[in-house]
Parts: C-alpha cells; structure tokens; sequence
C-alpha cells in the first residue's frame, strides 16, 4: 500500500501536537508503526488520504453502530445545522433523545447528558460520594472508566497499551481512596468489603470489559456485585459506556438482568459526536443541582447536533432485526478468526457478546486483567501489520476490543475472513 501522503501529513501533525495525535492510541506505537491518516468513511469501510480502503473494525471506538456517515444521520445533523449548532440553552432534542434511552434503560430513573465518558465518570464517582457520604471507591485492574485522576488507579485501554502502571502527575493522595480489585474474581471484592464496607461508596465496573481486550463476566460474578454493595451500603455503577445498545440494546444490565444503582453511557447515545450521559435511582439522582448539593455542569451539554444525532442512530439501531442481525455477523467474524488460526496452529482466544469482540494471542482463556500477562504482543503485532497491509482495520492495540456495525453485514466480513488466514500466515 501507498502511504506516502499520510507519512507526510502525520510528520506534520507530530509539529503540532504531543505524538501527532490527540489520543493516544492513534498513534500506533504498540504496533511500531506510523498511523494512516483518514480522509473519510464510508459504511464499513475507511479510506486514508493515499486512497488505500479498510474494512474498519473500531467504528470510531464503538458509537458508530450504524457504520460511516449513515445517510439519515447526515441528513438530521445537516437539518440541524441549518437550525443551529449550539444553544447554552434547553431545547426539545434533548428530551427526544432522554425518553429513548429511558426506554431501552429503564434503570436510568433520571439522566444527565455530559459530553464524554470521563465526564460521565468524574459525575457518578461524585455522586456516589455525595449520596452515601463515604470516601472510597472500588474499580477493577485493567477496568479504564475515563481519565479522571481519581479512576486512573491500574486502568486499561491505553494506559495498558503502553505499559503505564501508573500516571504522572496524578497524586498519590487522590487515589488513596480508590481500592482495585480483579475481575471475575468476587473474593478480591469481598475481602476489600469485609476490611472497609462501611466507608465504600461505590463499586464502579465495565460489566463486560472492552478496555482490557474483551473481556467477559463469569457466572454468578455481577450478581455477587449486586449483593455485595446491597449488603453494605454502597452504591453499584455500571460503566456501560462501550457496552451500552452494543452487547444488547439495553445493555449489559438487560443482558445479564442486573439493575445497578447509577449508569454511565457515551459513545452510541452521540451517533459518533461527542457525548456521554449518566443517570440512575432517582433518590440519587435528585442530589444532582439544582435540586441538591452536589453540582455538575457542562455548557456545551445537551449540545443539539449530537442529540439529533444520537437520536436517529438509537432509532435505526433499533428496527427489528438490525440488531440481531449485526450481532449474527460479529458471531461470523470470530467464528471465522477461530478457524483461520486453528488451520494456521495459531494459539487464539476470541469471543462475541452482541456487536463487541475480541481476541488474544494466548493458549490460555483470559478472564482477566492478570491474564494478559499470557498474551503474545509479537503475535498481535505481526497480525495487525499484515491484516493492515490487507485492507482490514483491527484496534492497534493488543488490548481493546472490536466493534461490528450493521454495515458491516454481508460483503465486509466475507472479505474480512477471507484474508484472515493471511494474516495468521504471517506468523509463521
């Protein structure tokens, strides 16, 4: 593949911002390679600014469940354009867009839109402080819940990704209340609660894992959450950020029939604009200002062209059918990598839940964040350069999951597993 034109415009963008990239994990480190720049998407496919086509597996890292520039969305935001980008002020799309994830979320009594995942985050973990009037906080190794000071205590995602246990620059006193335990392993959970249950606010999970690879819970493991907090007084947060309408359209907690106390979401609810949103018991949610004392704001919440936007992507994702059909060609895909490397005898972890998946170059099943320690990085990185090179656009990272949209429904993935086993090939 030519990648001259996107060679010189990452040179340029390295002048300009800190790696050349405005997210870390753009910028393809991991994989020891530079970037290609994206001139535009189409569908399943993304073209950079030399031309070259790819099969795109990350999906903007999940919101765009509906694929690239899905006519009807382009159509709604350029209505909405016309109409006016940004208000500061109340308008109807935002209660539209509140009544449609109130129906695929029941849980969430009252909601707040934010702008990210993080501000979601930062939101829920003051929130719970302030309803329960305890300090500390549990969250999971490898679980990344945004990059507020407070939750960056054994992240995933791209602090994994680059081998940070820890982040500079955030003190030590700021974490001194947030208490890691292992996924999947509800004894680590249960003896955090029996040392301090009575100061615990919160647990804060992802209830399927995306930022650690995929992640997915074992029977009886979020149950024991639910009982746990229940028991003690503490509040259980879902981070449904990746998950939510993505491992069903209401989540992992309709999935998996946990009702948690507070939901954090993002990603879908945008239709691939910037957003997050977070809600829950309405108890805890009237503490929120005006009402109560614990304050959030956000000037840009609320923002009308994501709302309309999310409010025509939850609509289309929703149609009979949609769906279930894109969670059938995911299923595809990973039946496909298990096969391609089997026949390859390459040692593969993959599974499905929904329209999320993932893979791991290990003989072992990995069920968490200290399972990774068994997964090939090397192997990654040779199937990435190769599957690149074949116009398929996997996560450049051993540690985060894929994401399938309905666009990707029929000729995408039929091309995609059959260049799969090229991209085993190269391991040998």
């Amino acid at each position: 593949m030519k990648r001259q034109r996107s060679e010189a415009a990452f040179a340029k963008a390295r002048e300009l911002f800190p790696g050349g990239v405005n997210s870390p994990v753009r910028a393809f480190k991991s994989v020891g390679m530079d970037p290609f720049i994206v001139d535009r998407g189409e569908g399943a496919y993304l073209i950079d600014v030399d031309g070259n086509r790819y099969v795109d597996f990350i999906n903007s890292w999940g919101p765009l469940v509906l694929g690239h520039a899905h006519p009807s969305v382009v159509e709604a935001l350029h209505q909405q354009a016309c109409r006016g980008t940004s208000f500061g002020a109340c308008h109807e799309l935002e209660a539209r867009l509140g009544e449609e994830v109130k129906r695929l979320f029941p849980s969430l009594e009252l909601l707040r839109f934010v702008n990210s995942g993080t501000e979601a985050g930062m939101a829920v973990i003051r929130l719970a402080r302030g309803f329960t009037g305890r300090q500390k906080i549990v969250k999971f190794e490898g679980c990344y819940h945004g990059h507020a000071d407070v939750l960056l205590a054994k992240a995933g995602s791209g602090v994994l990704t680059f081998g940070l246990p820890e982040c500079a620059g955030v003190p030590a006193a700021v974490v001194g209340d947030t208490l890691v335990a292992q996924y999947n392993d509800l004894d680590s959970v249960e003896a955090i609660f029996k040392a301090c249950g009575d100061e615990i606010a919160a647990v804060i999970v992802e209830p399927v894992v995306g930022n650690c690879g995929l992640l997915v819970p074992q029977p009886g493991f979020l149950k024991g959450l639910r009982e746990l907090t229940e028991k003690f007084g503490a509040l259980l947060i879902f981070d449904e950020v990746m998950t939510g309408f993505r491992v069903d359209l209401g989540g992992a907690q309709k999935l998996y029939d946990i009702r948690p106390d507070l939901t954090m979401l993002g990603k879908v609810i945008g239709g691939g604009l910037p957003v997050g949103a977070f809600g829950g018991r309405r108890d805890i949610m009237n503490l929120l200002a005006p009402l109560g004392p614990v304050y959030q704001a956000g000037t840009l919440s609320g923002n009308p062209l994501a709302m309309v936007a999310g409010l025509v992507t939850l609509r289309e994702w929703s149609k009979p059918g949609v769906f279930e059909g894109t969670a059938e060609a995911t299923s595809a895909l990973v039946a496909g990598l298990l096969k391609a490397a089997e026949s390859s005898g390459v040692a593969l972890q993959s599974e499905s839940v929904g329209t999320m998946f993932g893979f791991f170059f290990s003989e072992r099943p990995v069920r968490s964040f200290r399972d990774t320690s068994h997964v090939s990085k090397d192997a990654f990185v040779a199937f990435f350069r190769e599957m690149l090179n074949q116009g398929v656009y996997f996560a450049p990272s051993a540690f985060e999951a894929g994401f399938v949209s309905a666009a990707h429904r029929g000729t995408p993935i039929k091309e995609t597993i059959e260049k799969l086993s090229r991209g085993f090939a190269s391991l040998g």
